[in-house]
């Protein structure tokens, strides 16, 4: 589904994921299956269309520039990057961003949902400004993301939404009877 691509998702992904060296390992079992997705969304048309739009341009404008996932998500985070048609897929992104969190029913967070280019770190052997200039043009980690706080309350709620079903499942379980 395209839910799984949205920054929901990715929030929960990068919360529960497994790492190797820098990069994250998806495990079904930890962001997958605990994942708690809205209510009906699997027939949510708001949903679909959102993810549809974002899919079909992105597909489009890969073919288009000849360019893989990596490389078109790498112009996406790029602060300097301001294509027209990267500035549509990071606008695609946000409906479907806000899409997902109105079929959770927070609506409080879809109409302030914003996205800023953060560093995904600090580079703390980043040369300073008066090093050689090679050593300077290493790419900055970027990343065009929520906000922190803002990312902070979908993962508050994404939690606790987990516990609220986690707990409506054990109390559907049927209890062993004593023998």
């Amino acid at each position: 589904s395209d839910l799984l691509q949205s920054r929901t998702h990715e929030t929960w992904v990068m919360t529960f994921s497994s790492a190797r060296k820098d990069d994250i390992t998806y495990v079904p079992s930890y962001c997958f299956e605990t994942f708690p997705f809205p209510p009906d969304w699997q027939q949510n048309p708001a949903l679909e269309q959102a993810g549809k739009l974002y899919y079909e341009f992105r597909a489009d404008l890969m073919v288009r520039n000849n360019e893989g996932l990596t490389t078109t998500y790498n112009r996406f985070h790029d602060p300097d990057e301001l294509s027209p048609d990267i500035l549509k897929l990071r606008d695609l992104h946000a409906e479907m961003d806000r899409a997902v969190l109105t079929a959770y029913g927070w609506t409080d967070l879809a109409e302030r949902a914003t996205c800023e280019f953060r560093l995904d770190y600090e580079d703390d052997d980043a040369p300073a400004d008066d090093d050689a200039p090679r050593a300077r043009t290493k790419k900055k980690p970027w990343r065009y993301r929520w906000p922190q706080d803002f990312h902070d309350e979908v993962l508050a709620r994404l939690l606790d939404l987990n516990q609220q079903r986690a707990t409506e499942e054990r109390l559907a379980a049927p209890t062993a009877q004593p023998a």
